[in-house]
């Protein structure tokens, strides 16, 4: 067992956002949360995090999944602490998805763009980007086996997306995603959760893009009907 969802639902400021949603995740599976502003998108990842509780229904966790969680906001208890102390708080080293071979703390942070001096500096002086970035590297060498990410791609530059979308493509365990990157929420998931007004959750098997285009196509179709009729 992965995790999985028994009759979850969602009221949040009178708004009905999940409505009796049931889903069993398994393993390897890279789903893109697609939904309009204030859809439910985020409060929908904190349920699945056991950060939010549902109104109604449960969520089971597998005994072996270990949840790494990427929010908007990132919040650091002690900005004194250099970047490489920040990260060795979580490994000193990971072993790649592949299991091929371990790699260093450091050597993980310069892979992600933290070099030299850098790593000694204070957390305190890294711009808001950087601090995201930071928060990112320390998230993955966590080593979790489902991977929820809120929004990864604001404040990123192109090498750091580069870099996220090779690490997601070769990531074995489950991932959630939420974006509105549709480049990126294609290169990293195949299938996706629709949030619907109602509070319904439904399921399209593709990329963002394609669904994008399946919409267009229904309201060209529609608007052939109100023509015709």
């Amino acid at each position: 067992k992965v995790l999985e969802l028994h009759n979850i639902s969602k009221t949040f400021g009178g708004q009905k956002i999940i409505s009796d949603f049931s889903y069993k995740f398994t393993k390897g599976q890279k789903i893109g949360i697609f939904g309009d502003n204030g859809a439910g998108k985020s409060t929908f990842l904190k349920i699945v995090t056991g950060k939010h509780v549902p109104d109604s229904g449960n969520a089971e966790t597998g005994v072996n999944t270990k949840f790494g969680y990427y929010e908007q906001n990132p919040v650091f208890k002690d900005t004194n602490l250099t970047v490489l102390e920040y990260i060795k708080e979580t490994a000193e080293h990971m072993t790649l998805n592949d299991g091929t071979k371990e790699v260093s703390a450091a050597k993980f942070l310069e892979e992600f763009g933290f070099e030299g001096k850098i790593q000694h500096s204070p957390v305190s002086t890294l711009s808001g980007g950087e601090r995201k970035r930071l928060y990112l590297v320390r998230l993955l060498l966590e080593n979790p086996n489902f991977l929820i990410l809120d929004e990864p791609t604001n404040d990123f530059d192109i090498f750091t997306m580069n870099l996220l979308e090779q690490f997601l493509m070769h990531f074995e365990g489950c991932l959630l995603l939420v974006s509105h990157d549709r480049y990126f929420m294609d290169k990293c998931a195949d299938t996706l959760f629709i949030m619907e007004e109602d509070g319904s959750i439904s399921g399209f098997v593709g990329k963002c893009s394609e669904y994008i285009e399946y919409l267009e196509e229904e309201k060209k179709a529609g608007s052939k009907e109100d023509i015709a009729s």
